[in-house]
């Protein structure tokens, strides 16, 4: 039995069951992780989601903005219009859409492997939080995305402020903050203040920020993060701890498997 690790598949489907070949994938004794991002970009997000959905328990899938943003749409009737929006129509138009997009919104922000170690999240986590807070944080939207104020969340969810982490914060802006940083954040700085716009390399950091998986706290203990979203690392942290499996597949990159057993690496090439 082996467990993989998918990096952000933006609606690839035909590349995901390539690399599924390419290592062999079992489905009745392996288990496959996903970073999130399951559409949006690529041909058949429907078909990614039919089948991670079929795969039961034998997968374990974290949110992304993208899948936040098909979320909002699809249940919570906002109107978001941008030209990178059109990758959620096949879903929005699917025959079990409803039913699709139940099971997207059950999937958790972060998880937690305690015999591994592991951390598992789309984007990243405050350098400034200890693990019982990540976990404590990703359930509080976790448990507003599954109750009745979960058209509430999906109206307050857009937006960049607050950008700076008070233990204070309450309400929306509270869960505002953690969706940023588990779904969209690339840069902070020491104190707890994210950079939601920058999106280029490590090298392209603003002043007085860095990488969030480069700051101490975060870098120094024995917790491995596993994480996409930031597809112009192209799979390199230079930190050894913190493992990024976003290759950009769907920009005509790679599409990357990690091994939990060995830690081996699989690409897929997608020219």
């Amino acid at each position: 039995m082996a467990t993989y690790v998918i990096g952000d598949l933006h609606g690839c489907f035909d590349q995901l069951q390539q690399l599924l070949d390419l290592i062999n994938f079992d489905p009745n004794h392996d288990h496959l992780w996903f970073t999130g991002d399951l559409i949006n970009g690529g041909p058949k997000p429907v078909e990614v989601l039919r089948f991670i959905k079929s795969l039961g328990e034998r997968q374990i899938c974290v949110l992304g903005n993208h899948d936040l943003t098909l979320l909002s749409i699809g249940i919570g009737k906002n109107i978001v219009t941008n030209d990178r929006t059109n990758g959620f129509e096949p879903v929005l138009n699917a025959p079990d859409r409803d039913e699709l997009l139940a099971w997207l919104q059950s999937r958790p922000l972060v998880h937690f492997d305690q015999n591994l170690k592991i951390l598992l999240v789309h984007a990243g986590v405050l350098p400034q939080w200890s693990l019982s807070e990540i976990l404590s944080y990703a359930k509080e939207v976790e448990t507003v995305l599954r109750t009745e104020t979960m058209h509430d969340f999906y109206l307050n969810m857009f937006g960049n402020m607050p950008d700076t982490w008070d233990d204070n914060l309450s309400g929306w802006p509270r869960i505002r903050f953690f969706v940023n940083c588990f779904t969209r954040m690339r840069f902070c700085n020491t104190v707890g203040k994210l950079d939601l716009f920058s999106k280029g390399t490590v090298n392209d950091a603003p002043p007085g920020f860095a990488p969030w998986f480069t700051l101490p706290n975060i870098r120094d203990n024995d917790l491995k993060i596993i994480f996409g979203h930031w597809s112009a690392l192209l799979g390199k942290t230079g930190v050894h701890n913190m493992v990024a499996l976003d290759t950009g597949c769907v920009w005509g990159n790679y599409l990357t498997a990690l091994c939990l057993n060995d830690m081996q690496r699989y690409l897929l090439a997608n020219y």
